[in-house]
């Protein structure tokens, strides 16, 4: 197996090689080293590289398939992790020089459910510092660009993760979404990334346990993948009290009443984002579903969501802005010092507003199966996007670059719905859209198969990313 074979299959069927015997987990990871030196630096979508540790896990697991031991689900498929999230034997550096190098305690929940399945994890991908904003760069690194149109942003703050499912270094990644930052770079980057309900992937090491939503996810380059990944990772922890006792997994049951929604407060979408956004919608009528549009400010909930990132992140690493003002990203001192200036009513009232948004989401969900957007306002935004700055949309200012690009997406982290990004088309200048689909609690199922009848209906064009 060489590179570029490589980089044309997809997870399962890497997995169905290796388990045939047809070729070995050994030669499996020395393809997709290859193709990472053959990509970086110029994808910059890895901060750390285990070749080594890979290198020995896929030897046990050939060694196990000699000795006719049982292999799992995914043996044998390579993996990347984002850089938030720990990997025993790896940094989490966080995406910042002030914990650069800092050794992981264990593996995260959900890693060492991709190891039980056979996974071998080749390393960590970049991420903005602390996963603090949508455009993945850091002083750390620098920054990881836009696969298909380098003059844009790959997203984040999973855009490394998106990256290196984009040019072909790994066929599944870990990334993380605190407000959209497994969608966004999905989208970006035309690859499928799931935001989970809350508590269904256990996130243990989350700061606070109770208030968090930020969720670690699975990434992936098609829906058989997405969906394989994710039944690897999700399932009850007890040391996450969302995830202590969780619904028995049932059968998806058939959608047959979609909402929605090309703008939900938000003053301004790219044409062609709305062009590839309404095909989506004709192709869900013609596989039978009753569409119905339906009117949402989402908007609205952004200085709420606001309040809560930034109080939250002063409330961790406030203390450390006198010792390492210096270190950290410019950006993150800016949002820090922002939460720092908050007081406790406005963080309280945040708390308020995301009770009042759950409880309308869920009257939402009485009388729509899914709710469809798209998941950006626009396919992606300039390299050099300054994310406390406004933005501007299709030539209108758009506001907060929360409110204005990314409204679909952050006020799911707020209620613990869970929604998935799958591409639904092209632009002009080559860039990915992407298409979200959201639903009630546990409903993970039916986006998964709904994504699949989508992604067979729409049949995207699969483009490479140039070698």
């Amino acid at each position: 197996m060489n590179a570029e074979d490589y980089r044309a299959l997809g997870a399962l069927e890497i997995a169905r090689l290796v388990a045939a015997g047809e070729v070995s987990a050994r030669e499996v990871v020395e393809a997709a080293l290859a193709r990472i030196e053959a990509s970086e630096p110029a994808a910059n979508a890895f901060i750390h590289l285990d070749p080594d540790g890979a290198r020995i896990e896929a030897d046990r697991l050939d060694a196990a398939r000699a000795a006719g031991e049982p292999l799992g689900p995914l043996a044998g498929v390579p993996v990347s992790v984002k850089d938030l999230v720990h990997v025993a034997g790896m940094p989490t550096s966080l995406g910042s020089r002030v914990f650069a190098g800092t050794p992981a305690p264990e593996d995260a929940v959900p890693v060492a459910r991709l190891r039980a399945a056979g996974a071998v994890i080749l390393g960590k991908t970049t991420t903005p510092e602390l996963g603090h904003k949508p455009i993945t760069e850091s002083p750390l690194f620098g920054r990881t660009l836009n696969p298909w149109n380098r003059a844009y942003t790959s997203g984040g703050s999973s855009g490394g993760a998106a990256v290196s499912l984009a040019v072909g270094q790994v066929p599944l990644a870990v990334g993380t979404d605190g407000g959209g930052s497994i969608r966004i770079p999905a989208s970006v980057c035309g690859v499928l990334g799931l935001k989970a309900t809350q508590g269904r992937i256990p996130h243990v090491h989350a700061a606070d346990l109770f208030a968090n939503n930020s969720f670690i996810g699975p990434m992936a380059r098609s829906v058989r993948d997405l969906a394989a990944m994710y039944a690897a990772m999700a399932g009850p922890d007890p040391r996450d009290p969302w995830s202590k006792v969780l619904p028995e997994p049932r059968p998806a049951v058939r959608a047959r009443r979609v909402g929605v929604a090309l703008t939900v407060g938000n003053p301004a979408v790219e044409p062609e984002v709305a062009a590839a956004f309404e095909a989506a919608v004709s192709a869900l009528e013609g596989l039978g579903f009753a569409v119905e549009p339906v009117e949402l400010d989402l908007c609205r909930h952004e200085p709420f969501f606001r309040a809560q990132l930034e109080s939250a992140l002063a409330g961790r690493f406030g203390e450390r802005l006198a010792a390492d003002r210096d270190r950290f990203d410019r950006s993150f001192v800016t949002t820090v010092e922002k939460g720092l200036a908050r007081s406790g009513a406005e963080v309280q009232a945040a708390n308020a507003a995301r009770s009042a948004l759950f409880r309308t989401l869920e009257r939402l969900f009485e009388r729509v199966d899914l709710l469809v957007t798209p998941t950006l306002a626009a396919a992606s935004l300039p390299a050099d996007t300054d994310s406390h700055a406004e933005v501007v949309i299709a030539g209108v200012p758009a506001g907060p670059i929360r409110a204005g690009w990314y409204p679909y997406t952050f006020p799911l982290n707020l209620t613990g719905h869970p929604a998935l990004s799958l591409p639904c088309g092209w632009t002009g200048e080559g860039l990915p859209i992407g298409l979200q689909l959201a639903g009630r609690w546990y409903a993970e199922d039916l986006l998964l198969s709904v994504a699949g009848a989508l992604e067979e209906c729409l049949a995207v064009e699969r483009r490479s990313v140039p070698a």
